[in-house]
């Protein structure tokens, strides 16, 4: 009988692992929103990362976080570098296309709880009085990511952070 119930188990299991195999081997995140203010406004938060701790939803998830800037001021070159808990990890961000006021391109390292290398994107689009920006993120899956996607989801967990932030920045520019 034990016999069994092991045979049964190993099977779930491979049938589990199986599975997060085929998920997709990339993925991406974006959300968008429109902001009623001139793309400049809204770049000027988005390109300098001295500014980030206005609307970026990251920001108070550790207070105790440890942040260092160093690099270009703003725009290409910028980097941010972070050391927190559990919920904010470690990693390091850096600018590597800045093309003002339309897009920001971000390099996105995370050290800790996993290794991660993806690439954040602002892209800002005048249309009359408002500006549509949009946040995106994507890069590899790795199978760690695909089996944590069996249980968890990574677009509304991500994109939720995505929407506060997003929200943030509408409520600011539009000051």
């Amino acid at each position: 009988m034990l016999k069994i119930i092991l045979i049964v188990v190993a099977v779930l299991i491979a049938g589990f692992l199986v599975f997060a195999a085929t998920k997709p081997d990339t993925f991406r995140v974006q959300r968008s929103i429109s902001i009623k203010a001139p793309p400049s406004k809204v770049f000027a938060y988005i390109d300098d990362f001295h500014r980030w701790g206005a609307w970026s939803p990251y920001e108070n998830k550790d207070p105790a976080m440890k942040r260092t800037l160093s690099g270009a001021a703003s725009g290409k070159g910028a980097v941010y570098e972070w050391d927190g808990d559990s919920k904010v990890g470690k990693g390091r961000m850096e600018i590597t296309e800045s093309v003002p006021p339309l897009k920001d391109t971000i390099k996105l390292d995370f050290v800790k709880p996993f290794e991660g290398h993806n690439v954040a994107e602002f892209t800002l689009e005048p249309k009359g009085e408002v500006t549509d920006v949009t946040w995106a993120m994507y890069g590899p899956a790795r199978y760690i990511t695909k089996v944590m996607q069996v249980f968890v989801n990574m677009d509304s967990m991500i994109g939720n952070d995505f929407d506060a932030g997003l929200a943030n920045l509408k409520a600011l520019a539009e000051k």
